[in-house]
């Protein structure tokens, strides 16, 4: 055996011999916590910084800056595209569909260039006014450094997820300093299999993440709140009512983000969509100026119960008594964000809809409570139900009514909300889910049959893939062939007992089985004169191959059929049989129950 002559392959090898490989797994975890925790602090300083070159330049830009909400998020989309075309040069998606495709598709495989890729991408997007978040893009960064440092180490699929997922939960520690939420909503997105053998790489990669970002910016928290104001149970009628909205604009939410996606889908020219969702953009961000970038400003204010600047000193107060005026112009930031945060998504910005959410969501618990006081003679906290919102939107929306228990558990410091944060998150959860069967991130992929859900049948069989189960040494034959050629040509040299009958463009036009013609095979007198096409039969079923496995299993159970023919753009492929399949899925169950 040839010994390795680099210095990685030589550490690879006294790996091997000194470091079991779940200890491995332990020490890779802690320093890829540590890495994505300095990636989430990166992407947050280069946007922050770029934002504020903008506002505070002492030339035409920082002086009329407002007036230049027109031109700056296009050149913004305009730098984001060229990013992509010219500099990561493969396209770059929003993110945490991306990773849930690489799980359930491609063993965790995750292309090197996601490792920095939506680095640049994204602090060009948020940085010049795109209205999207950094979330995403940074839990997707952390889970390509899991996924590429898992393959760097020639370590197993289940191993590979299990790393990932942990760079994915550590990203989203180090961006909130909440290191159990970022678990849970790992598990609850990625719909981890939580065992002993992924819980304790994801603790590790979590606390190896939020350590390091509190010893690099302190214990400054993106959202600031504290809580003031106790929870009542006399306040539960009116936490349902704000369940209840919650459903309805996480509805909203996900309904615009579906109809935004299609549209622009529909524009083929990219340089189009890029001027076309930018100049939209920067007139609704002229109009609404709040709208500008990730929006944590807004989202502060109503969490330490003021009103935001940018809804202060509006027209609207020589109209309306001033508390109206508030809340119709909070409603118009709520109702607008999504739109915005699809405009900047179609015109091929690169984000995430994290902070969209939790933006709708604190506005319309603060706008809930607002009206409340208003309008009744009780009189809600408006800091709790803008917190309660934002668990409320996130349950709907993402469809993780857990994370938006304990982010804002977490966030809160204590659990003194917890039977509140429950209510919300479960009544929405339940509204959304009975309208919209699947959250933004898992949308696509249910659609295409490629969703890996907790259910682990389901999720064995998403997980298998059609192409490393269909044989093709199988020989062809075309319909003229007489019995002679063949029993000579063919069946004296082929192992199978069935044969593909295809056309000069290998289209199947049937199938040969040797059981059909083996009472006359041996019949000399019938060779010259008698052709397959006499025999051959129509298929019970075909595969396709874009057919997901679980279509796969349900054909072979209501043809019977034991093989069934491939057919991949109009062309046969070859066949899947039944123990093959079968055998696959035994071995995908036992590496995926690890």
């Amino acid at each position: 055996m040839q010994k390795p002559t680099t210095i990685f392959g030589k550490f690879l090898v006294w790996r091997l011999k000194h470091i079991p490989n779940t200890e491995f797994v332990y020490i890779l975890s802690v320093l890829i916590g540590l890495v994505t925790g300095l990636i989430a602090i990166l992407l947050k300083n280069i946007t922050h910084l770029i934002q504020h070159l903008l506002h505070n330049t002492d030339g035409a830009i920082g002086i009329y800056f407002n007036y230049y909400y027109f031109v700056i998020p296009l050149f913004g989309l305009i730098l984001t595209y060229l990013a992509i075309k010219y500099i990561v040069r493969n396209d770059v998606s929003h993110g945490i569909p991306t990773t849930l495709h690489s799980i359930s598709k491609r063993d965790g495989v995750i292309r090197p260039f996601q490792m920095w890729g939506s680095v640049i991408t994204s602090t060009l997007t948020v940085g010049f006014g795109g209205s999207v978040g950094l979330e995403g893009p940074t839990v997707s960064t952390g889970a390509a450094i899991g996924s590429n440092v898992a393959r760097a180490f020639h370590l197993s699929s289940k191993t590979r997820i299990i790393l990932l997922s942990a760079a994915a939960a550590g990203a989203m520690s180090a961006i909130f300093k909440v290191p159990i939420a970022s678990i849970i909503f790992v598990v609850e997105v990625f719909s981890l299999d939580l065992t002993l053998t992924s819980l304790i790489p994801l603790l590790l990669a979590s606390v190896s993440a939020v350590l390091t970002s509190y010893f690099l910016v302190g214990d400054a928290y993106l959202l600031e709140f504290t809580l003031k104001d106790k929870f009542a149970i006399s306040d539960v009628p009116w936490i349902i009512v704000l369940a209840a909205m919650s459903g309805l604009v996480s509805i909203y939410f996900t309904q615009v983000y579906f109809k935004m996606g299609t549209f622009f889908d529909g524009i083929l020219n990219n340089w189009h969509r890029v001027f076309i969702g930018g100049i939209l953009l920067g007139v609704l961000i002229f109009i609404i100026p709040p709208l500008y970038g990730e929006g944590f400003e807004i989202i502060n204010s109503l969490l330490q119960g003021s009103t935001p600047e940018g809804v202060l000193h509006s027209r609207l107060e020589n109209y309306l008594p001033i508390d109206w005026a508030i809340i119709v112009l909070l409603i118009g930031l709520m109702l607008f964000k999504i739109i915005a945060a699809s405009l900047t998504f179609g015109a091929k910005g690169v984000g995430g809809v994290f902070v969209p959410v939790l933006f709708m969501g604190s506005i319309i618990g603060n706008i809930t409570a607002r009206i409340i006081n208003l309008l009744t003679d009780y009189q809600v906290s408006e800091t709790n139900f803008t917190l309660l919102g934002m668990a409320g939107i996130l349950a709907g929306v993402l469809h993780a009514p857990l994370t938006g228990v304990f982010l804002i558990a977490e966030l809160t410091g204590g659990y003194k909300l917890i039977i509140p944060l429950i209510i919300v998150s479960a009544i929405s959860y339940a509204i959304t889910k009975l309208v919209i069967p699947h959250s933004v991130y898992h949308h696509e992929l249910a659609k295409k049959g490629m969703l890996v859900t907790h259910n682990k049948d389901q999720a064995v069989l998403t997980m298998m893939q059609l192409e490393r189960v269909v044989e093709t040494n199988f020989s062809r034959i075309n319909q003229e062939m007489t019995i002679g050629q063949l029993v000579h040509e063919v069946v004296s040299v082929s192992k199978r007992n069935m044969f593909p009958v295809v056309d000069i463009e290998d289209h199947l036009i049937g199938v040969l089985y040797i059981d059909d013609i083996r009472n006359i095979m041996f019949d000399h007198k019938i060779y010259e004169t008698t052709h397959v096409r006499t025999f051959m039969k129509q298929p019970e079923d075909i595969i396709f191959f874009d057919d997901d496995m679980a279509l796969v299993m349900k054909k072979f159970s209501d043809s019977g059929m034991w093989n069934i023919p491939v057919i991949k753009d109009g062309k046969y492929r070859g066949f899947v049989s039944r123990s093959k399949v079968l055998t696959a899925y035994r071995r995908k169950l036992i590496e995926f129950a690890g």
